[in-house]
C-alpha cells in the first residue's frame, strides 16, 4: 500500500496527487485509510444510481435495436429526449439540432474548447476550477488567462477582473455553475451580468451546468442560455465546426443512448430529492466539525455540487494526514489554489464521521493563521503598508481591495502578507488609477519588504 519514506515529489493533477498520497500512507496504521480526494460518489452504495436506468440500459440491449454505430451528434430521440427535458427549465423550447451528446463533460469540454481555438488566442477560465480544461486549453495551444472566483462574494466570478484582462484575442471565458469545486450555486443577477459582461466584450460563455441537480442551498439553480435563439452561433459557423469535428470523435455508446429517453422520462423526483438530503446531511456534519477546528476554515458553505474549499497549508497538511492519519484529502493547487484544501463530502456517511473524528489538528503547527471575519485587517503588515493602509484608509477603492484580502494572502503564498495591497510582480489589485496604485508601486520597488512567508 505504501512506505514509511516520506516522498517530496508534489503532482499538481488531481490523479496523480491522490496516488502520491495513497503511496505515503502508514502501513503501520490498521485502520482503514479514508480518502475525500476523488469525487465520486457512484462507488459508493448510498449513492447508487436510480433502477430506472439500470432497467432502461438492459431494455435497450434487448431490444436490439442499437446494435449498430450512432449518427454525429447523437441518435434522434435521444437528442430528443434530452432537449424536451432541458427545456422545462428554459423560457423557449430547444430543438434536437441544439444538442450534440457526447462522451461526458469532458469530451464536451474538449470539443468546445478546439472548435473556439485559433493561433494566438486565448481563454479566461476559473480559479479554483476543473482542471481538465485547463489540460484541453493547452492542448489546443490556448493561451491560458486565470480570473479569480471571490469566497467571500459566494465565489461570485470577478467581473471587474475579466474586464482587464480580456481583449481581441479572447474566444471565450468558462464558467462551472454548481461550483466544482467551490460548491458556489449563481444568482440569476449575477449570471445575467456575466452575460452582459460576455456579450460586451464579444466572447463566448462556456457553462459547464453538470451538477445542476445537486443544489441543496438557498439560491435554486438557474441554467445559462443553453440554446441559441439569436442564432448567433449559427452565423459564426461554430455548429458546423463542432459537427464536423464529432464526425473524427468517439461517440456515446449506442446502447445507452437508446436508453436515455426511458431514463429522462422515468426518473423521478424522489430519486434526486434522496441524494441532495444525503449531500445535504454529509455537508452539514462536514461544515460543523470543521468549525471546531481551530486550524481550518471553510469561507463559504457550498451550496451544490459535493466539494469544500478549505484554508490550510495544503502539500505539508496533506501528507501529513496520509502518514499519521490514513486521511486523504487534496491539496488546493490541484485544483488551482495554492494554500488551500479541497474535500469532498459524497461518501458515506459513516466514513464522513470516521475521518473528520480523526486528528486533523495533527498539522496545526504547519497553519496559516487566518482571520474568519474578512472585513478585518487584524493580520500583521509590515510598516510600510500599515503605513500606506493609515495614509489611505479612507480610499474606497483600497477598502475594497481590505474586504479581499484575507483570502488573498492565502491564495498566492508568494505574495505574503501584503497581497491585499500588493498584485503579484507590481500589478495592484484595486487597478491602475490612482495616487494610491503610485504610492504602491514607489514603496514595493524601492523597499526590501519582508512579510511572513517570505521576501517579495
Amino acid at each position: 500500500m505504501g512506505t514509511n519514506v516520506l516522498k517530496t515529489e508534489t503532482p499538481t493533477s488531481i490523479d496523480d496527487a491522490v496516488y502520491f498520497l495513497k503511496e505515503n500512507l502508514n502501513e503501520g496504521d490498521h485502520r482503514p485509510s479514508i480518502s475525500f480526494g476523488f469525487g465520486d460518489p457512484s462507488c459508493f452504495e448510498c449513492f447508487r444510481t436510480t433502477p430506472v436506468a439500470e432497467e432502461a440500459i438492459v431494455e435497450a440491449v434487448r431490444s436490439a435495436k442499437f446494435n449498430s454505430y450512432a449518427p454525429t451528434g447523437g441518435i434522434l430521440p435521444a437528442r430528443r429526449a434530452v432537449a424536451d427535458y432541458l427545456s422545462r427549465d428554459l423560457p423557449y423550447r430547444l430543438s434536437p439540432d441544439d444538442v450534440y451528446l457526447t462522451l461526458g463533460c469532458n469530451q464536451a469540454a474538449e470539443i468546445t474548447i478546439e472548435v473556439l481555438a485559433r493561433p494566438g488566442a486565448n481563454i479566461l477560465l476559473p480559479r479554483p476550477g476543473y482542471p481538465d480544461i485547463e489540460a484541453y486549453a493547452i492542448f489546443n495551444k490556448l493561451e491560458i488567462r486565470q480570473f479569480d472566483l471571490l469566497p467571500e462574494r459566494g465565489w461570485e466570478v470577478d467581473l471587474d477582473t475579466i474586464e482587464a484582462m480580456s481583449d481581441e484575442s479572447t474566444v471565450a471565458m468558462v464558467i462551472i455553475n454548481p461550483g466544482n469545486p467551490s460548491g458556489s450555486v449563481y444568482t440569476y443577477n449575477h449570471l445575467n451580468k456575466i452575460a452582459e459582461t460576455a456579450r460586451k466584450l464579444g466572447i463566448v460563455v462556456i457553462a459547464d451546468e453538470v451538477y445542476g441537480h445537486l443544489v441543496y442551498g438557498s439560491n435554486p439553480f438557474v441554467p445559462m442560455m443553453t440554446c441559441d435563439p439569436s442564432g448567433l452561433l449559427r452565423k459564426d459557423e461554430i455548429a458546423e465546426s463542432i459537427n464536423k469535428l464529432l464526425v473524427y470523435s468517439p461517440f456515446p455508446p449506442t446502447l445507452i443512448q437508446g436508453a436515455i429517453p426511458q431514463i429522462l422520462e422515468k426518473t423521478t423526483q424522489d430519486f434526486f430529492s434522496k441524494t441532495i438530503n444525503i449531500l445535504r446531511k454529509n455537508l452539514e456534519i462536514c461544515y460543523d466539525k470543521l468549525k471546531e477546528i481551530p486550524c481550518m476554515m471553510i469561507p463559504q458553505k457550498p451550496e451544490g455540487a459535493f466539494f469544500a474549499m478549505i484554508l490550510k497549508m495544503t502539500w505539508s497538511f496533506c501528507l501529513k494526514l496520509a502518514k499519521e492519519e490514513s486521511l486523504i484529502i487534496l491539496p488546493g493547487v490541484t485544483v488551482g489554489l495554492k494554500n488551500w484544501l479541497c474535500m469532498t463530502f459524497a461518501v458515506e456517511y459513516s466514513s464522513l464521521e470516521d475521518g473528520l473524528g480523526r486528528r486533523v489538528s495533527t498539522a496545526e503547527d504547519t497553519t496559516i493563521t487566518s482571520p474568519r471575519n474578512f472585513n478585518s485587517i487584524s493580520v500583521a503588515l509590515s510598516s510600510w503598508s500599515q503605513q500606506v493602509f493609515d495614509t489611505y484608509k479612507h480610499d474606497p477603492l483600497l477598502q475594497k481591495v481590505i474586504t479581499r484580502k484575507m483570502v488573498n494572502t492565502h491564495s498566492r503564498p508568494e505574495f505574503g502578507l501584503v497581497d491585499g495591497l500588493l498584485g503579484y510582480k507590481g500589478i495592484i489589485a484595486i487597478g491602475a488609477e490612482g495616487n494610491l496604485r503610485k504610492k504602491l508601486v514607489s514603496v514595493a520597488y524601492e523597499s526590501h519588504i519582508e512579510g511572513k512567508q517570505g521576501t517579495l
